[in-house]
């Protein structure tokens, strides 16, 4: 009988990198094909979203955890005896997969994005990355930052009540279905004030891409002000908030040892 092929680090960062893709495939295509095509609405941005954080969980599950988000990375090491060795790299893995993904979107909708927005301005900037009140609503800075913690905070907290096997977690392989849901639910209630980047990944992967394809303002807000700080510190912050906020008031009170289960074996998920 063959022996079943362990991954590796390398096979784990594969995943991630995969994973993260597909997300920024479905999670930015919908809002380029929202924003310059004039097809769908918030909903359908909010579905797309968690549909491909689904899909990613099931794609990298079994080799990575499917973490797919620097912020849950940083927790399940905070909390969950995720080696502090592979934070870096895997933080890394995620980024170049959002760029990439984000590459692609922006090459398939070029011609649509430069008949709606020719100079590749604050006006179609959102469809890469955030921006504080969505760049129209009277937003700032601080705001955007508040929102980022508690809706990242909202999402690990939910991610580990729904994969800790010592609580009610789902059964016949839903996890990631509930995951996915997790998501919508957070786009359908905290969009408003800083578009629900809740993941560093998510957002610099995509900025990143759309400054070297012609957004020169892409680092900074409709104020003018340097923001691509902002969904990078708040969900960092959020999500190890969240995650003691799940092991303060849930974990410590559910019946038996703490799940430390490594990722490869267990999804411990994922963002937008």
């Amino acid at each position: 009988m063959e022996r079943r092929r362990v991954p590796g680090l390398t096979g784990e960062l594969a995943a991630e990198f995969a994973g993260t893709m597909i997300i920024i495939l479905f999670g930015v295509g919908v809002v380029a094909q929202v924003v310059a095509g004039g097809i769908g609405d918030h909903d359908s941005i909010a579905w797309a979203w968690g549909l491909g954080v689904t899909l990613a969980v099931y794609t990298s599950a079994k080799i990575s955890g499917a973490h797919l988000n620097p912020a849950v990375t940083v927790a399940l090491a905070t909390f969950r005896e995720f080696p502090w060795r592979k934070v870096a790299p895997y933080a890394l893995a995620q980024t170049l997969g959002a760029f990439a993904g984000a590459l692609l979107v922006r090459w398939n909708y070029s011609e649509v994005l430069a008949k709606v927005d020719p100079d590749h301005t604050i006006k179609t900037q959102g469809v890469f990355s955030t921006l504080p009140g969505n760049g129209t609503l009277p937003v700032h800075t601080g705001g955007a930052l508040r929102d980022q913690i508690i809706g990242t905070a909202i999402l690990l907290f939910l991610i580990l009540a729904v994969t800790d096997l010592r609580n009610s977690a789902p059964a016949a392989n839903l996890g990631p279905v509930v995951v996915g849901l997790i998501v919508v639910a957070i786009g359908f209630a905290w969009g408003t004030d800083a578009g629900y980047a809740i993941n560093p990944a998510r957002d610099f992967g995509p900025r990143l891409a759309s400054f070297l394809t012609g957004y020169d303002g892409a680092w900074r807000d409709q104020y003018g002000d340097l923001y691509f700080w902002v969904p990078i510190v708040g969900p960092l912050v959020g999500g190890v908030l969240g995650a003691g906020l799940y092991r303060l008031l849930i974990g410590r009170y559910l019946p038996g040892p703490e799940d430390v289960t490594p990722p490869a074996t267990q999804p411990q998920t994922a963002a937008v």
